[in-house]
């Protein structure tokens, strides 16, 4: 499948499954799911056409694994990401010493006075690797790499969750546990 479509394909699923599934009417259940054949069919009524096969590429090829099928293809959802409220069902876990959150110079004035919040998220996202950090990070700018603390701040009582793609995930990240 030609790399432009399936850039656009995966675009339109992040915006319909993690943030705005009521444009096209369609309906997620409490974690996030959506039915398939519901997803297709209201897709086609909106204009974007697509297929199980398109899908099955797009969950299949993703790099950052942004979308995942449940067992026998019948729902899809969004890994992690939503700006809509949504129950993953993430176990809490240890996470190791140290994570890393890309971002760009204009944000650091804020991270430094408030550290790192969700947003209009659910979690503050974070990564294992410098190297995933400086992706995320470049994709608005040059890329400023933040080291978290998380061995500190799991010891401190704060929750970290690993979703399906390897996306660390925290509720926010006081500014005392950020390595500028």
């Amino acid at each position: 499948m030609d790399e432009k479509i399936t850039k656009g394909i995966s675009k339109f699923l992040s915006f319909v499954l993690r943030h705005s599934p009521e444009t096209i009417g369609l309906s997620l259940d409490e974690n996030g799911w959506a039915n398939v054949d519901e997803l297709l069919q209201k897709s086609s009524r909106d204009g974007k056409i697509l297929t199980i096969e398109m899908l099955t590429h797009v969950v299949e090829s993703n790099d950052k694994k942004r979308f995942a099928f449940n067992n026998d293809k019948t729902k899809i959802r969004a890994s992690q990401g939503h700006s809509i409220e949504i129950e993953l069902n993430l176990m809490a876990v240890t996470p190791p010493e140290q994570l890393y959150h890309g971002t760009v110079a204009k944000y650091l004035e804020g991270i430094k006075k408030e550290g790192l919040l969700k947003m209009s998220r659910q979690h503050v996202h974070l990564s294992k690797d410098k190297e995933t950090a400086v992706k995320v990070g470049s994709r608005r700018g040059l890329a400023q790499i933040l080291t978290v603390n998380a061995g500190e701040m799991h010891r401190a009582g704060f929750q970290f969750f690993l979703s399906d793609n390897g996306v660390w995930l925290t509720d926010s990240v006081p500014e005392n546990y950020i390595a500028f």
